[in-house]
């Protein structure tokens, strides 16, 4: 009983950490247009918010290579400089537009190992305004199934407030 509790407590804390991270990166990219800023700003701040991250950020879409993800701004070790659409969780990501969810990134088909600590993954697809994928924020951690309903939840509207101007 205790330790539901304490899941439920741990659960409720991590959720207010959210609800008030996401109210700082609005309040810091309120007159922000810069797509860069924006991007380097949330990956800054979603790692320094959370010790379940271990790498943060984004993967933009390359408008001069089709179906080709370059990095982007990140908070981490050296991340992959290209991940093709058909290749890893982020290219599932973007080939999909649906938010993957990975507890273990050794049994995803096609992993890209682009540092072998990682253990497990949270990526979300970025759309603009319109509808058109711009990118996907990329999230490791290096511990098995560290993200969970409340991770996913919150990183997907945070994407959608700060990326759907």
């Amino acid at each position: 009983m205790a330790e539901a509790f304490n899941d439920l407590t741990l659960s409720a804390d991590k959720a207010a950490r959210y609800a008030e991270v996401a109210q700082e990166i609005a309040s810091v990219l309120e007159d922000e247009p810069n797509l860069t800023a924006r991007m380097a700003t949330v990956s800054a701040m979603l790692a320094a918010s959370f010790d379940h991250y271990f790498w943060t950020g984004f993967y933009v879409v390359d408008p001069e290579r089709e179906r080709e993800l370059v990095v982007g701004p990140y908070q981490g070790t050296l991340g992959c400089l290209r991940i093709s659409f058909d290749r890893g969780v982020c290219g599932a990501a973007a080939r999909t537009g649906k938010t993957q969810r990975v507890d273990d990134v050794h049994a995803f088909p096609g992993h890209i190992a682009c540092d072998g600590r990682t253990e497990s993954e949270l990526v979300v697809p970025v759309f603009d305004g319109a509808g058109r994928l711009l990118a996907v924020l990329d999230i490791d951690s290096d511990r098995p199934a560290a993200f969970d309903d409340i991770d996913q939840a919150n990183v997907e509207a945070i994407v959608a407030a700060t990326f759907s101007i």
